[in-house]
Formats: structure tokens, sequence, C-alpha cells
């Protein structure tokens, strides 16, 4: 499983007032450079004030009633989960979240839908990168009471929640859903937020709630949903839980593969869980760091590219440009198994496979620039104009540089060249079309 770093296109701005203050807020979504995170920018005494939404920076377990709260500097930021769990689950790795009021604007939908309008209309950028990702290697558990939240391997990134409410118009609900852009935008967004009638007041008392209404959240009470109001969904609660988690989730800092299953949990289980995670797991999301956090390694090429030994004929991708163009390493030993045959005594890289490794640095451009490359395949279609200046023999480095000509549908024409050095080894223009695996 491979993620790729994504910021918003371009700045987009929304304002209302914030659910639990009540008071007047704006909100701008900011492209980031690659590697920032998200991180929110709020005004302070001495000048702007910046807090990675990271749960370093969380308030402790008991300071967390019905929201999550990141603090910085004598700053506090109120109920982010709503807005880290839109950017999140659509994918987005690196924004800077400019913020005026304390508190993200709630939507007047009492969802996380507008919020994913916004990166909708500002459009989503692919940075050419890797991003750094956290893969649950082994079962790790919190539990307090009848609330647990555990996490377990798998392939993708999975969430399953279980709530049992007293009040018979929820009731016991769960729901499991794999999370990637498409089953966000549909089946999670736009859950809403909801309370029970019999705490309203209570939260109100406690400076909470204060921008709440009934047309930003729904309200449940003797049995019944309020008047006026209808489901989006018969789970509609529970799917608003895992919405919730997801933004708590994403105080990790980078995506999760893995699956995460939660019973009964709120926002401050659902921090105290990302500390533990965070503390037992966060180092380890693969064999070792990236030394070039700007390149792909191995790792990453991997993780995107299905070719094994012998065939996998990149080493490190150097440069990309999503969409427009590649270059790629290929280190050349004696080591390699075709030097054996090809020729005895007198070894030479086949000029069949110079073009076969400039086709898998084209392959990870492509791949690269497909929302979600799971089960995807790159194939050959076509190979025009191949030209061989220069023997490749063990001991140089190929570098390959492909520029994309046209792209229709799933179908690509790219451009590639071959160096060694300063010499032009191979030439070619090369078809390719993704299928599914």
């Amino acid at each position: 499983m491979l993620w790729l770093q994504k910021t918003v296109g371009r700045e987009v701005t929304t304002e209302g007032i914030g659910l639990h203050s009540g008071r007047s807020a704006r909100m701008t979504f900011v492209p980031a450079p690659p590697n920032t995170g998200l991180v929110f920018r709020l005004p302070g005494s001495r000048g702007d004030v910046l807090i990675p939404a990271l749960v370093e920076h969380t308030l402790a377990a008991e300071d967390l009633v019905r929201a999550t709260i990141l603090a910085k500097d004598g700053v506090t930021v109120h109920t982010v989960e709503h807005v880290l769990s839109a950017l999140s689950g659509l994918g987005i790795t690196n924004c800077e979240i400019r913020l005026e009021g304390g508190e993200p604007p709630v939507p007047a939908c009492g969802s996380a839908l507008s919020y994913v309008q916004m990166i909708d209309e500002a459009g989503i950028t692919f940075q050419g990168l890797p991003a750094p990702y956290y893969r649950i290697n082994r079962n790790v558990s919190w539990r307090q009471g009848d609330v647990e939240l555990v996490a377990e391997p798998a392939d993708h990134f999975k969430v399953s929640f279980v709530v049992d409410y007293d009040e018979p118009s929820i009731g016991y609900q769960e729901a499991t859903f794999e999370i990637r852009p498409s089953i966000y935008r549909r089946e999670i967004a736009p859950a809403r937020t909801f309370a029970l009638a019999q705490d309203v007041d209570k939260l109100r008392e406690m400076g909470l709630a204060l921008g709440g209404s009934y047309e930003n959240a729904l309200v449940f009470g003797e049995g019944r949903l309020a008047e006026g109001q209808e489901l989006r969904f018969p789970d509609e609660c529970v799917r608003h839980k895992i919405l919730d988690l997801l933004g708590d989730l994403a105080l990790l800092g980078m995506p999760i593969q893995g699956h995460v299953r939660a019973r009964l949990a709120g926002h401050a289980a659902n921090v105290e869980f990302t500390r533990l995670l965070a503390r037992t797991e966060r180092k380890m999301p693969r064999i070792y760091p990236p030394r070039t956090p700007a390149e792909w390694d191995i790792v990453s090429i991997m993780e995107i590219m299905p070719h094994r030994y012998p065939f996998l004929l990149v080493d490190r991708i150097v440069e990309l440009e999503p969409g427009r163009r590649v270059v790629g390493i290929k280190n050349v030993t004696i080591n390699e198994p075709f030097f054996q045959g090809h020729f005895p005594g007198h070894p030479i890289m086949p000029a069949v496979l110079i073009i076969e490794a400039m086709a898998q640095t084209g392959g990870v451009l492509l791949l690269s620039s497909v929302e979600d490359a799971r089960g995807k395949l790159v194939y050959f279609s076509g190979i025009d104009e191949a030209r061989f200046r220069q023997p490749v023999t063990p001991g140089d480095q190929l570098r390959f540089e492909l520029e994309m000509l046209k792209v229709r549908g799933a179908i690509c024409k790219m451009r590639g060249t071959a160096w060694v050095g300063e010499d032009k080894v191979a030439e070619a223009v090369l078809m390719s079309t993704v299928v599914d695996s």
C-alpha cells in the first residue's frame, strides 16, 4: 500500500460560527509544501502561532469534552476533529489551516461534507512524493471500562465502530468501512453530529454547544428524532462516530495501514488511543527511514510497482512532477543475473532491459497520478523511435528521464532518454496503459 503526498490546489475560505463557542470564525485551507503535514495557524499575542495537528499538542483526556482541542504557546484551537477528518479522509497530507476565532466554523449541514466540498472546490494537488505512513505491525489495544479501541494489521485502512445507547431512537449500531476518498466522501462525510435532548442544556451550562442548532446537529430524545429532522442514513450516528475517530487518528501525523476497531469510544478515548499508537508504533512504518525525504527510495518504489527480483530495474526516483516528468536511477552491477549469459566474458546490459527499466520509471510516474493505485498494473502497448547509442556495462549508473507527451484516459505516451553521466545511451517513445491486475 502506498500513500502519496497531496495538498489543496489553491486557497479556499469558509466563514460561520464555532459549534461550541458560538463565536464568529473564519477558516482558510492553504496549499503547503511536501513534508509539512497538517498545521493550524492562529493569531497569538506575539504574532501567528503554528500548531501541528499532532497528538503531542492535544490537551489531557479529562479536558476533552465533546471535542478534540490542540494547544501550543498559550493558544488553543477547539473542535479540530471534523476538519482533520475531512482532510485525511480525502488523502490530504499537507495543508496549512488558517483560523480566526479559535474554532473552525461549524458547517450548516452539521457534518464534514462542506469541508469536503471546500477541498473539492480547491482541487487536490499530487506532490510527487510518497507519504510516510503508519503500518500496524501487531495488535495494539486500549481499554477503560466498556470503552475499547484495538488496532490490527491489515492490507489497507479500515475502521469499525460500535455504539450502544439507552436512547431507543439510536440504540445499537455498528459499521465497518475501508477508508479511501470515494468511500469517505459518499458514506462518512455526510453523517452529522448528534446529541441527546437531555444533554443539551447541560452542555450549554458547561459553555459548550453554543453554536449548535437543529440545522447543524441531530437531537434524539424520548424515542424519536427531533421534529423536522430526518436521517441521512439509518445508522448515521455510528457513521459520525467513525468520522470523529478518523479526525482524532489523523493526529498521528500520517496515514494508517491497519484495521482500527472501536467500541463506545469518544474523543478522550480516541486521543488516548492515538497517543498510545504514537508511543508504540509511529517509528515502525517501514524497514528504515528514507535517507532523502525529497526522493523515492526502493521501499516506496516497491509499494507502487509490482515487479520484484530479478525484474525490478529501478532503484530510486530522484524527481517526479505528477503528470509531467520523472527521473529515476538504476545502478548496474556485475551481480545482475542477466550478465551470466549476456555475454560471458563481455558483460553488456541487454538493450531490451534498458527499455524495460525506462518503462518502469515511467510506470511510477503513471501510477502516482492515479488516485488509488491499488490493484493496478502498467502494460506496455507500444515502443517507437528506439535508439541505442552506447553499451551499458557493470559499474554504470543509468539515469532515466521521461516526459509525458499525451494522456488519454488510462493510456499515455512518454518520451524517455537514458543517460550514463553526460552520455546519452538510449532513447525511445513509450506507450503504456493502466489495467486492473
